[in-house]
């Protein structure tokens, strides 16, 4: 397992993770039938045993109050689920991670949105769910509108006439209103025009300097330099790095350069195969091809008379 990079703050860590892991099924997600709920219950997917993967796996870290760690790795590596245990809204089924504080999270476009509410509903719904109250949200909602820049035709317009870009501006405009001391951001600004990106990383900006701690999942390595102090590199479910983010963006670079070799001399050696089976084939074939003919035997005696 990495060494971790160790958080040195008098009070401690504000999220520890020791020996984390989860377990997911090929076919959790499958729908059930009834006589299966019936049967089994609450019990998870029965088909389940021989079909399990882990994610994540042994993964530890601390991460102390004022950070910014930016996780980074191939899609499919665990990332996200990794914010996601950390955000609460996944169990591990190994290990445990702490959080010493309140989280606020903006790990999808719609920030946990109902399309059929309207953008002032939401705002009410998920501002409340996350603990602001209905006056805090009073006076700060013109503030979050304009943010994002919706205009005020849409504000009482249900949220899935939204476009994508609408949604995610005004769910980050909402979560940056949140006085919470632990952001949890997955990949949220790769949407969005020059402008807004911009509003955004001033808000970041303005979040990290009163020692706000923010965790972020970008594929963006601007993004991850700019704001990031830390990289945790995730390889094959497993932390295979902590320390600091140019380091762990030069290790995931590395590697991808090795993979990208290696899959071009696979598809190289493929293609050498493919055509030397071709040439034998075509050899064969032009060893039994048809014989030319022979004249045929009319049955007339072509000798001289006796």
């Amino acid at each position: 397992m990495a060494s971790t990079y160790q958080a040195a703050v008098s009070g401690g860590p504000v999220i520890e993770a020791k020996n984390l892991g989860v377990k997911f099924a090929v076919n959790r997600r499958r729908k059930r039938s009834l006589r299966e709920m019936f049967i089994h219950g609450n019990k998870r997917d029965p088909n389940a045993e021989g079909n399990d993967f882990w994610p994540l796996r042994d993964v530890s870290f601390e991460i102390a109050k004022g950070d910014c760690v930016g996780i980074v790795g191939k899609n499919g590596t665990g990332k996200s689920t990794l914010l996601k245990m950390i955000a609460g809204v996944l169990l591990p089924d190994e290990g445990k991670v702490s959080v010493h504080g309140k989280v606020a999270p903006l790990l999808e476009l719609r920030a946990g949105f109902n399309d059929n509410l309207t953008g002032r509903e939401n705002v009410y719904l998920v501002g409340s769910l996350h603990g602001m109250t209905e006056q805090q949200i009073d006076e700060r909602f013109d503030e979050i509108v304009d943010f994002a820049e919706i205009k005020p035709k849409f504000v009482d317009t249900p949220v899935r006439h939204y476009s994508s870009g609408m949604k995610v501006r005004l769910g980050f405009a909402l979560i940056s209103q949140l006085e919470h001391p632990i952001m949890l951001v997955d990949e949220v600004l790769a949407v969005g025009d020059k402008a807004f990106k911009r509003k955004c990383y001033e808000a970041i900006d303005r979040m990290l300097a009163n020692e706000r701690t923010m965790v972020l999942v970008s594929h963006n390595e601007k993004d991850l330099r700019r704001f990031c102090n830390r990289g945790l590199y995730i390889k094959g479910g497993e932390l295979a790095l902590d320390t600091d983010i140019d380091s762990a963006l030069a290790a995931y670079n590395d590697d991808t350069k090795v993979e990208i070799e290696e899959r071009k001399k696979k598809d190289a050696a493929k293609k050498k195969r493919a055509e030397e089976a071709a040439g034998t084939v075509q050899a064969e074939e032009n060893a039994t091809g048809p014989e030319a003919e022979t004249p045929k035997d009319d049955g007339k005696d072509g000798g001289q008379a006796a």
